[in-house]
């Protein structure tokens, strides 16, 4: 008789603990239900009678204490990781750390039409207005789901304070270059850091713009990373020098081109830094002029690398590196860049990169914002977002910066689809 009353109070308890675990640990109950996935049916025998003995002899209020450290244990031994705020898990993503899941973000420009119109921002205002900039900016994150608010639109201030003229955009295309100043090798010379490069116009909207969303997210308690995108020294070269000198003094004048990739490279990084002061958690550092679909590949090592090596060496915060076109040929490089990760087009295959520098670099992308976001249909986007986890992307991204015209459906598609391929394999 003592047998039976000993073990149907067990059995009382343990119902109660389970229900109150299930209640304040979900994921906990899964190792109730499924114990063998942590330990050998005999050891869980064994564990599982020592605890009913320590429910029956032991106050309620040391069972629960008991309770809740052995679940979280259990819980560590599983490889889960609770209660991770998205900072957190970008961070880790970002430091090739374990995460619970993927983030899924937009490292590139993520106004769209739809998003304009829900807040009552527009372009070209958002490009230059600190307020619009920041109020689209923050659509991203609050409306359409991204784990990440990044900005600005237009990354054009750094090249026009030396001097490079721009169209003001329209509602929906970004600013363009009409006019550039390194005519020919003897300008080059006259290019020079202005002592109050970061009082012009474009960097002044970006600072204010950092400021009003940090003070935004902190008011309201947001932790997510907020993303500054700046230009690298090759776009840099590129938009001072124009795109035909540029392609040309990389072959015929490296010299002259490395003078001014110098000076890019030092302006970027302190750039970034201004940003991170005034509260950016990382920085995008967009450079794909130094991509191989532009930019002769045996040339990358010996021009730009050292560039990039002295920039990340300076930059105080998390950064990564975008690269837009085929980058597959300097994949080896980049990781030698010391950026801790690089977005990537469509045009690489994600699960090859995966394989030959996914231990080395955080892979963020690669989802087409043309095939897939802007022109197919929601379950399609879906498709290419899981499978590109699959493949190995530590985040989840579009490989570029999205469309203005991007259905808004086909947004909230690509972020469901993080959870979606999770939930599908048994992993939430």
């Amino acid at each position: 008789m003592w047998f039976f009353v000993f073990f149907s109070r067990c059995f009382l308890h343990s119902v109660s603990l389970f229900l109150f675990s299930s209640f304040c640990f979900p994921s906990s109950v899964s190792l109730l239900l499924f114990p063998s996935f942590c330990f050998p049916p005999s050891v869980f025998f064994m564990l599982f009678s020592s605890y009913c003995f320590t429910l029956y002899h032991l106050n309620p209020i040391f069972i629960i204490q008991f309770s809740i450290f052995n679940f979280q244990l259990l819980n560590r031994r599983n490889g889960r990781l609770e209660d991770m705020t998205m900072l957190e898990r970008f961070t880790r993503s970002m430091q090739l750390k374990e995460v619970d899941k993927v983030p899924v973000c937009s490292v590139t420009q993520t106004g769209t039409k739809d998003l304009m119109r829900m807040t009552g921002t527009s372009w070209p205002k958002a490009f230059t207005d600190p307020k619009e900039m920041a109020a689209l900016s923050m659509a991203g994150y609050e409306i359409a789901g991204f784990e990440s608010v990044r900005y600005p639109f237009s990354s054009l201030g750094i090249p026009e304070a030396f001097g490079c003229v721009y169209s003001t955009g329209t509602n929906d295309s970004p600013p363009h270059q009409l006019d550039f100043p390194c005519k020919n090798l003897e300008d080059v010379a006259n290019v020079v850091i202005p002592d109050n490069l970061f009082e012009s116009p474009g960097i002044q909207s970006m600072i204010e713009a950092t400021v009003l969303l940090r003070k935004e997210m902190t008011d309201k308690g947001y932790e997510a990373p907020l993303i500054a995108g700046i230009l690298g020294p090759s776009a840099f070269a590129s938009c001072v020098a124009g795109v035909n000198n540029f392609l040309m003094w990389c072959i015929r004048e490296p010299d002259t081109l490395t003078e001014l990739l110098k000076i890019g490279a030092e302006v970027s990084a302190e750039c970034a830094n201004l940003l991170y002061d005034h509260g950016a958690d990382s920085v995008l550092v967009i450079d794909s002029e130094a991509g191989p679909d532009l930019f002769p590949p045996p040339l990358f090592s010996e021009l730009v690398l050292p560039f990039y090596k002295e920039m990340t060496y300076k930059m105080k915060g998390l950064n990564m590196l975008h690269m837009c076109g085929d980058a597959t040929e300097i994949l080896e490089p980049i990781t030698e860049s010391g950026f801790l990760g690089v977005s990537l087009e469509e045009k690489v295959d994600m699960g090859y990169a995966a394989e030959t520098v996914g231990d080395q670099i955080c892979l963020i992308g690669n989802v087409s914002p043309s095939n897939e976001l802007l022109l197919q249909k929601p379950e399609a986007v879906k498709r290419v977002a899981k499978q590109c986890i699959e493949d190995g992307v530590r985040i989840l991204s579009p490989g570029c910066g999205i469309a203005p015209w991007t259905p808004f459906d086909n947004l909230k598609a690509f972020v469901a689809a993080r959870d979606e391929y999770y939930i599908e394999r048994g992993l939430l």
